[in-house]
């Protein structure tokens, strides 16, 4: 049976505290996060890795001195091998955007495996030029440089993936049944990672397809019995100047708390936990619930190896190796773009 390659794209992380800087350096760097030309982003990059990285530190202080980001994506890499015994060979390799394993660490461990076919599979549901667009432009660089010529497929997004959709329900469920016991009303939080405003002004379809997930996660509750939910999109993680895109998780929390609502609060763009949801969410944000009166405070965990999500990867791998050319596609819409058509810089190229 032919031998398979699933790239499983994700951020990175900082595994001990002398790597927080130039992981910051790293991130900074990106064209797709410092739209600049390059001597100004080298030197943005620097300066802006200089004066954050004792905030940053600090936090993965908290953590115990390193992000758990790759630990975590190589226990899914391993749960999806096991999805995919009947396929053959098959093996996942996690792939960090900012912090090892790099892309050409990646793809020259993928050369050797010397695979017939190649899946890109970014660990981002909803697709971003700034999260999965990025790694997998610097795959594609690698790739080409290494001489990589096995057969690509490319996933774009799959923000109302069933099994994905499924997995936070399942999780969900619990918390606000446990909420409700608090008494009082509740209220739900779907929460993901913020962007700045300008970022969608060029078309990026980040914050439709969140919406989207959004929207199928409540649609499952309510087949789940339950009904009148209260219910809000939000936004985290926000830092510097600009304008990002809202409402902001932390408003969204204080808000609740001054109409003396319980909390149950859900990432909904992470699939593994890391600083942002670790210290953001569980330290961070749980102490802006308790002074701002939020009666009962819930965190939802990420979806990481759940079983329905992990089913679901692998239905997608499934998909993916039966499209006839490797460009960039939604796996909600058996390849076809799922995006309106205003969404310039979607991901899907087919």
């Amino acid at each position: 049976m032919a031998r398979t390659a699933v790239i499983l794209f994700n951020l990175g992380g900082p595994d001990n505290l002398d790597a927080v800087k130039p992981f910051l350096r790293n991130l900074f760097s990106d064209p797709a996060i410092i739209a600049s030309p390059a001597p100004i982003r080298w030197f943005l990059s620097r300066l802006i890795s200089m004066r954050r990285a004792k905030h940053a530190r600090a936090i993965y202080e908290k953590i115990g001195g390193s992000s758990p980001i790759r630990l975590q994506t190589e226990k899914q890499a391993r749960a999806l091998e096991v999805a995919l015994a009947d396929l053959g060979e098959v093996k996942a390799f996690p792939c960090m955007r900012y912090w090892h394993p790099f892309s050409d660490q990646v793809v020259r461990a993928v050369y050797e495996f010397d695979p017939e076919h190649v899946v890109l599979l970014p660990l981002y549901p909803q697709f971003s030029t700034t999260t999965s667009g990025s790694s997998i432009a610097d795959w594609r660089r690698a790739a080409r440089e290494a001489g990589l010529q096995a057969a690509e497929r490319t996933v774009c997004c799959y923000a109302q993936d069933a099994g994905f959709i499924a997995a936070q329900v399942a999780l969900i469920a619990p918390m606000l049944e446990a909420a409700k016991e608090s008494g009082g009303p509740v209220r739900l939080l779907l929460s993901a990672h913020g962007l700045p405003k300008k970022v969608i002004a060029r078309g990026d379809p980040y914050q439709w397809q969140v919406e989207q997930t959004c929207a199928a996660v409540v649609a499952g509750l309510e087949m789940k019995g339950f009904t009148d939910l209260d219910w809000g999109v939000c936004y985290q993680s926000r830092v510097g100047p600009l304008e990002w895109i809202g409402p902001a998780t932390d408003d969204e929390i204080s808000q609740a708390g001054a109409a003396g609502k319980a909390v149950v609060l859900a990432p909904v763009a992470f699939v593994s936990e890391h600083s942002e949801t670790l210290v953001e969410l569980d330290i961070d944000y749980r102490h802006l619930a308790k002074d701002a009166g939020v009666t009962h405070y819930g965190r939802v965990p990420t979806v990481g190896t759940q079983t329905e999500f992990i089913d679901g990867l692998a239905a997608i791998t499934r998909k993916a190796l039966s499209w006839t050319d490797g460009a960039g596609r939604c796996a909600d819409r058996d390849g076809t773009r799922c995006c309106p058509e205003e969404f310039i810089a979607c991901g899907c190229e087919r």
